[in-house]
């Protein structure tokens, strides 16, 4: 059955009524939004149905969509809003206070998307084994205790505390920075291990005995800036809608909180938001849920992801237009972070 004009149209109005009530739409309401009779609009209705686009959940009530007639919505006939001055002036208000923390920035993001979705939220940090180290730097904290910081071209900073047997000194920190940045600046993250921080201490002779705490320190931050973390924000968010019975909303906190599983979802392709409708997320404690994922980059290259978890009557228009400015600006903002000196 051919998808015409006026079935789109119809489509289109169920799927934005729904959106907004969460009631089924009947016929009426329809006609005097699209201009046409009740009794058209109902026949109309019918062969959507047919068509599995829409579903009727009782005999006398109005239609809502199918998971089918929202892929049908996103795909063909969704129209993404341009954010007004005023809503990318909020978002980036929002976002000032933790410009130049690149994890920082990250956490606002998520807790903004949540906000603005009344769904729940999450990102990735950038990172991961392919990460290279930017710059070393370390701190005297106390007489014989230091801290040692990985600046990284994903804009990350990792900090790791360590303490010698002897005095630090000026001199002796001078020396350690000097080491470290000459044979560590550049590498991967992943190129950091026992054994080449155990060949990097034989290298400095009689200094070797001063520098395993130090060396300990950088082993950690390598270790830390090599996993990806992944942040939550707006979980709660989800035991307000009546769809999400107490069971399935239950199944969906957990998954969230399993960030193994939930870093692997968000692994989309880069680009224009993904929008993963119920059972096309591959997960069944998502199966009366959406994803919508955007993966932001760092100089150009693929760095992580923010996404809105929900249920799948859900804002999509609005929603991924908020996506791709929030993209944009992490995009924009930790590329100057990552290329600061």
């Amino acid at each position: 059955m051919e998808l015409t004009l006026r079935k789109e149209k119809i489509l289109s109005s169920v799927v934005e009524s729904f959106v907004r009530s969460g009631e089924p739409v009947g016929s009426k309401a329809i006609a005097e939004e699209i201009g046409v009779s009740s009794a058209t609009v109902r026949n109309e209705m019918a062969s959507l149905t047919e068509m599995g686009l829409l579903e009727q959940p009782h005999t006398s009530s109005g239609r809502i969509p199918s998971q089918r007639g929202y892929r049908e919505f996103v795909d063909r006939l969704m129209e993404v809003p341009e954010l007004a001055a005023g809503e990318r002036r909020w978002i980036d208000a929002r976002l000032a206070p933790a410009l130049y923390d690149a994890e920082e920035l990250l956490m606002r993001a998520v807790d903004l998307a949540a906000s603005v979705s009344h769904c729940a939220s999450a990102a990735t940090t950038p990172g991961g084994a392919g990460t290279r180290v930017k710059a070393v730097q370390l701190v005297q904290t106390s007489r014989r205790t230091g801290m040692l910081l990985m600046m990284t071209t994903a804009g990350t900073m990792k900090s790791r505390m360590f303490r010698c047997d002897y005095d630090l000194t000026t001199d002796i920190l001078r020396v350690f920075f000097r080491v470290f940045n000459k044979e560590v600046t550049g590498k991967r993250v992943s190129d950091i291990t026992p054994a080449f921080l155990q060949n990097l201490g034989a290298s400095l002779g009689e200094m070797y005995a001063l520098v395993g705490a130090p060396l300990g320190a950088l082993l950690g931050t390598a270790r830390d800036t090599s996993h990806t973390e992944t942040m939550l924000g707006g979980q709660m968010n989800l035991l307000f809608y009546p769809e999400l019975e107490p069971g399935a909303a239950r199944s969906i906190l957990d998954l969230l909180e399993n960030k193994e599983e939930l870093s692997v979802l968000l692994r989309q392709k880069p680009g224009r938001v993904t929008i993963l409708i119920g059972r096309e997320c591959g997960r069944p404690e998502l199966d009366a849920a959406s994803m919508l994922v955007s993966r932001y980059a760092i100089d150009g290259q693929d760095a992580g992801a923010i996404a809105v978890i929900g249920p799948v009557r859900i804002d999509y228009p609005k929603l991924t237009a908020v996506l791709d400015y929030l993209t944009e600006r992490l995009s924009s903002q930790l590329t100057l972070l990552a290329g600061e000196d």
